[in-house]
């Protein structure tokens, strides 16, 4: 993966050691400024597109639906109590 001219991990690199030089300077204040906070952010939406992209894997996305379906049975079994007083 290529951004600006750079691999990711030799991106992030450059990014590390800028901010370690940059927080080295005598009487520097300790921070990111703004400049490297963006570069940062490219690189982790870079670096995480790809995960992003491949979605749910079928496992997990059955998983969901069946804990979603016992909630919703839960809910409807509260709601019934609450509707049931013991009248007839």
């Amino acid at each position: 993966m290529k951004i600006q001219g750079l691999n990711t991990r030799g991106s992030v690199d450059q990014v590390m050691k800028d901010v370690k030089s940059k927080n080295a300077a005598p009487g520097k204040q300790g921070g990111l400024n703004a400049e490297i906070q963006s570069r940062i952010g490219h690189q982790l939406r870079a670096m995480y597109d790809d995960v992003v992209r491949q979605g749910v894997p079928d496992r997990f996305a059955e998983l969901i639906r069946k804990l979603d379906a016992s909630e919703a049975n839960s809910q409807l079994g509260n709601a019934d109590e609450k509707n049931n007083d013991g009248r007839e």
